[in-house]
């Protein structure tokens, strides 16, 4: 059994390129860190190897682990890539092209060639039975049965593993989807099924038809790799809990999460914000920007106040980047960010025209950027970083890697032949694209929520958020950049901080004229028992739980709602002023005023129910090893400022002791992440062990505030 005095919690976040694994000793307070390549055939081998090794290295016993945190992207990616599950549709009669007529809406307007999302379903697997039940809950026609039974028997002899049953206006009642699913588990015991009144119990069929079928699509994948690797840690002597981050930010329990796994599309970017506001908030930063760029993408997400931003809508697989509409709608509660195709592995490339661009294909980890020397002959932003001296050939990924600066020239020097270049001026070509590429992309986030960027600080993580941070934040006008300890595995150091969470919601379809104040009560206290019932089983205390509630509330006529929060319950006739009084509110903010004379109608009703979920907050700070803090060596450095290489300090972050500050410019290495602190910058280590970077004035952010504290 294992030892409550040497307590460890073990976090594994799956990138496209690195599997970041993260344990922690709940009484030493000290974090082990490792990265290991991505196994992408089979994921759950890199997370098992990447244990051991990270567990025979520091000595510690897996026997002491009381619970696994898990991240991943692997099944966002299946939806990306088209390899889910083969996949059926079950619906009403006359609606089984739902999928396709989607909201009748091109996304732009005058492209004559537009591509719209094709279903992840086939048509030819989308079946209708006869039933019939009314938007007000009305059993109007009997499920035909044996109708069912027969389609089904048809898409099973098409090789479909998985099904989705999607019926009209189950949200109002489920009986015959649940009749459906009974008869279907009977008859076809191995056949993997989903119900919208279970995966999105709410109106607009396309989007609660698209979000069925996702989930049909990838939880016979989910539910393989789960059950593997919780096989394997078992295997491995693990007895610990096995918990898993969902797109909400929140952790939920393995069975929870292979019944519905396409609440975790964006379970990776979502641990990546939560450590966004877990770090910042040490830096006294609570308008933060997290900036987190990995092997494969790039995320950025909004922090206001100390909280990221929670969207109740998403879109997988988008034809076209920021275009909305382009992709496939999926209704669940998801952290807001954005993400872009650069990372680490992207490869650079002149399009026709004889631009230089780069991504959105990646190298991945197989065969990986060229100086891996694993195969992988195009130039990425790797190979062009490591030519730009930012990185150590010696050191990268604390040294378990080797990489050659000779296979990234040989990658580059085609790249440059055909730009009529030298190869140092494409690499910071690469390099610089890259951070124009997101600076853009956040200045469209930032500016579509009305914020000004200026009044943020850049939060840094991921392998390569450090290094590319604070040209990132100089495009912006930003004035500080904190990078937190063990930035190039913040993500997994996000899920050991992160609550246990769970959403539901429901259609209500209710007038505030003539309100059922019993009956919306009633609604609501189902939603929060369902949602405590999960927590209660994700090993959460009844007592730690807090519910918040909400509703998506509109103006009659209109065909939008706003997410408003509520106050708590319960509700009664005593509660419509401040229910209205929340939703003007919220609806101003917006839109700067509100309609006179016009109803208003309550048309889902949402709960979210969160509770920490480990007994200790991890301290990041580390002890600074024996010896000087100063540069342990040096190597030319390229700066884009300078268009000329400069030999610069390289400093060991291990050795910086709170109050040291190093003078730019500098690198600062630790086994995970590598810090470019540019000429004329100043990076101050903080007491609780954040680097915070104060960059130099600029004419056109001269007014800008960072919100960030450093420590004398």
């Amino acid at each position: 059994m294992s030892s409550e005095a040497n307590a460890l919690s073990l976090s594994v976040d799956i990138g496209g390129t690195f599997t970041d694994i993260v344990a922690y000793s709940e009484t030493a307070h000290v974090l082990y860190t490792h990265k290991e390549l991505t196994t992408a055939s089979e994921p759950e081998r890199g997370v098992i190897t990447g244990i051991h090794h990270l567990l025979e290295r520091e000595k510690l016993d897996i026997a002491n682990v009381r619970r696994v945190v898990h991240a991943t992207t692997l099944f966002t990616n299946a939806i990306i890539e088209r390899k889910g599950a083969p996949t059926g549709l079950i619906t009403t009669a006359g609606f089984r092209d739902v999928l396709e007529i989607g909201s009748e809406r091109k996304y732009e307007l005058y492209d004559l060639f537009l591509k719209m999302p094709q279903p992840l379903v086939r048509r030819s697997l989308r079946c209708e039975v006869e039933e019939r039940v009314s938007a007000g809950g009305k059993v109007e026609a009997a499920l035909d049965t044996a109708m069912l039974i027969a389609r089904v028997e048809m898409l099973c002899g098409h090789g479909v593993t998985s099904l989705a049953i999607v019926l009209l206006h189950s949200y109002a009642n489920p009986v015959h989807e649940q009749q459906a699913r009974d008869l279907i588990a009977e008859r076809f015991p191995d056949l993997f099924v989903s119900i919208s009144s279970d995966i999105s119990p709410r109106i607009r069929e396309y989007e609660r038809t698209s979000t069925t079928v996702a989930n049909a699509y990838i939880k016979p994948i989910a539910d393989r790799y789960l059950r593997r690797l919780s096989e394997q840690l078992t295997e491995a002597g693990s007895r610990a809990e096995l918990q898993l981050m969902l797109s909400n930010g929140g952790l939920t329990n393995i069975n929870e999460a292979r019944r519905k796994p396409i609440e975790m599309l964006e379970s990776g970017p979502a641990a990546g914000a939560i450590a966004g506001s877990f770090f910042g908030a040490r830096s006294n930063a609570m308008n933060v920007l997290a900036f987190d760029m990995g092997g494969t993408t790039a995320k950025l997400s909004m922090i206001d106040d100390g909280k990221p931003h929670v969207a109740y809508k998403f879109e997988a697989a988008r034809q076209k980047r920021f275009a909305e509409g382009s992709g496939l709608p999926i209704t669940i509660s998801t952290v807001e960010l954005i993400e872009i195709g650069a990372g680490g592995g992207s490869i650079a490339h002149l399009d026709s025209l004889g631009l230089m661009k780069v991504g959105p294909e990646s190298a991945s980890s197989d065969p990986g950027p060229a100086c891996y020397m694993r195969g992988g002959k195009r130039p990425t932003v790797t190979d062009a970083n490591l030519v730009l001296g930012y990185l150590d050939p010696e050191f990268f990924a604390g040294g378990t890697i080797s990489i050659s600066r000779e296979a990234a020239v040989a990658a580059l020097t085609p790249l440059a032949a055909a730009a009529g270049l030298p190869v140092t001026e494409v690499a910071w070509g690469i390099h610089n694209i890259v951070n124009e590429n997101m600076a853009s992309a956040a200045r469209v986030h930032v500016a579509e929520r009305g914020r000004d960027p200026r009044r943020y600080a850049l939060l840094t993580t991921g392998g390569g958020g450090p290094m590319h941070g604070c040209e990132v934040a100089r495009k912006l006008g930003l004035a500080t950049v904190v990078c937190p300890p063990s930035a190039g595995v913040a993500s997994a150091v996000g899920l050991l901080v992160a609550p246990a969470r769970v959403d539901r919601d429901a259609t209500v379809a209710m007038s505030m004229n003539t309100p059922d104040w019993t009956g919306l009560e009633a609604a609501y206290r189902q939603l929060e028992s369902d949602a405590r019932g999960v927590l209660t089983d994700t090993g959460v205390a009844d007592d730690t739980v807090v519910m918040s509630r909400f509703a998506d509330i509109r103006y009659v006529g209109q065909g939008f709602e706003v997410v408003v929060a509520l106050p708590g319950g319960p509700y009664s006739a005593n509660t419509k002023t401040s229910i209205v009084s929340a939703f003007e509110t919220a609806y101003r903010q917006i839109f700067s005023r509100t309609p006179i004379g016009t109803g208003i109608e309550i048309v889902n009703i949402r709960v979210s129910a969160s509770a920490p979920a480990s007994r200790t907050e991890p301290k990041t700070s580390r002890a600074a090893q024996a010896g000087d803090h100063r540069a342990k060596k040096e190597r030319p450095v390229y700066y884009g400022s300078a268009r000329e290489f400069v030999v610069t300090p390289v400093f060991d972050r291990a050795t910086l002791l709170p109050g040291n500050s190093v003078k730019g410019p500098a690198v600062i290495e630790e086994a995970e992440s590598t810090l470019i602190v540019p000429p004329g910058a100043v990076a101050a280590v903080e007491a609780q062990g954040n680097l915070v970077i104060t960059l130099p004035v600029q004419p056109a952010s001269r007014s800008t505030h960072a919100g960030a504290t450093v420590d004398a």
